[in-house]
């Protein structure tokens, strides 16, 4: 019995350390990338998955269209959306 437990401790360890490590961080970022992804509106400057920087023109319930140039729109998922920038970011 006692070396059932022995033998098994160790496995037990490995997986509390890869939880605090990577798993409950990894679930952190998600919450707070989806948080952020609820609160986007109209005229938030943001930075696409590919390094587009533009400025929100029209949210829908699953896209996002995002000014990047003067009468130029690109109409990307919600999840795209990589980054908020402060106000004042885009020129």
């Amino acid at each position: 019995m006692m070396s059932t437990i022995t033998g098994m401790l160790p496995l037990v360890l490995m997986f509390l350390v890869l939880y605090f490590v990577m798993i409950r961080p990894q679930m952190k970022r998600q919450k707070e990338h989806r948080a952020m992804i609820d609160a986007l509106g109209k005229g938030d400057e943001v930075v696409a998955g590919g390094g587009i920087m533009g400025r929100v023109a029209r949210i829908t319930d699953q896209y996002v269209y995002v000014e990047i140039a003067n009468g130029v729109e690109v109409q990307m998922q919600r999840q795209a959306v990589a980054q908020v920038l402060p106000k004042g970011s885009l020129k």
